[in-house]
């Protein structure tokens, strides 16, 4: 549970494993924290809207992603394949330390934990022990490569000091390289020599910009599902955008069948998320017919021209 202060808004959110899509739900008449039992209440760390996942396979490889926080909207970002969104990301020095502090300290070569960066500082706040990345053909690639190494210093030495020419499930020749070890974004072999990643290169667009007028809503009625099929190949749960003119009008006037033209007095009997569902539909149609009308202008004047 997160209470939020009133000068934030107040409200509470509730936070739990995912559930379709879901992963938070906002009460906003919550103002209170719970009192019929005992419970442990700590600041909320505002981490700018990301968590951080770390997995380590011994205590010098850490493998980190970050994901989107639930505590932002509750929606759970997945790709056309259903898995949640997840973005490799670079572990300061700092949090490599702290990495292998959690791998020693657990005595557990191969673990999962959670890390929270909130004002330039990094902090654990979850250690999930036996923890393996989701989709990470790197990953697996370099855990084999320690794992091999790490069985091979215990049972056989005399072995360890190479790794194997191929992988089973690898075509491409591996370079043989004595004690390979691998920390973060680095590889460190044992005659001192290192690649370091030094630095990133982007574009960016300046922060100066109006925001974005969005309206977000569940959709469950089948005209508009039917369209977004229309649009996207026919495929369920992957996003679709539609911006041409004829498919903002195909939009449209879906909408206009759904929405009543009038507001009637039938509507109060109407469940409050049956309401604001309706509203946000009218919203949709009003931007769309004000779109319309302004292409229709638009038009007329370059067939004057």
């Amino acid at each position: 549970m997160i209470y939020y202060p009133s000068s934030a808004g107040g409200g509470m959110k509730e936070l739990f494993r995912k559930v379709g899509n879901r992963s938070s739900e906002f009460h906003p008449d919550v103002r209170r924290v719970r009192r019929e039992g005992s419970y442990i209440y700590e600041e909320f760390m505002p981490t700018g809207g990301t968590d951080v996942k770390v997995y380590t396979v011994g205590p010098g490889y850490a493998h980190a992603e970050a994901r989107k926080s639930p505590v932002v909207d509750g929606v759970v970002m997945r790709n056309p394949d259903g898995k949640e969104v997840r973005y490799p990301v670079l572990l300061t020095p700092t949090e490599k330390q702290m990495a292998r502090d959690v791998c020693n300290a657990f005595r557990q070569m191969v673990c999962g934990f959670d890390l929270l960066r909130c004002d330039g500082r990094s902090y654990v706040c979850d250690v999930n022990g036996w923890s393996f990345v989701k989709n990470s053909y790197k990953y697996y690639d370099d855990a084999a490569c320690i794992l091999r190494k790490i069985f091979l210093d215990a049972k056989a030495p005399h072995l360890s000091s190479t790794i194997p020419p191929t992988l089973p499930w690898k075509s491409e020749p591996v370079q043989p390289t004595e004690g390979l070890t691998r920390q973060g974004s680095g590889i460190i072999g044992t005659f001192g020599q290192s690649e370091e990643l030094r630095c990133v290169i982007v574009v960016i667009r300046h922060g100066d910009r109006t925001p974005k007028q969005k309206v977000k809503l569940k959709v469950t009625e089948e005209k508009l599902l039917n369209l977004m099929l229309k649009y996207n190949g026919g495929k369920p749960r992957v996003e679709t955008k539609l911006k041409s003119a004829v498919q903002l009008q195909d939009l449209l006037d879906a909408t206009r069948q759904l929405v009543p033209p009038t507001r009637s007095g039938r509507e109060s009997d109407s469940d409050a998320d049956d309401i604001e569902h309706i509203e946000k539909l009218r919203q949709v149609k009003a931007v769309l017919e004000e779109e319309s009308a302004a292409k229709a202008i638009e038009m007329d004047k370059s067939s004057k021209a």
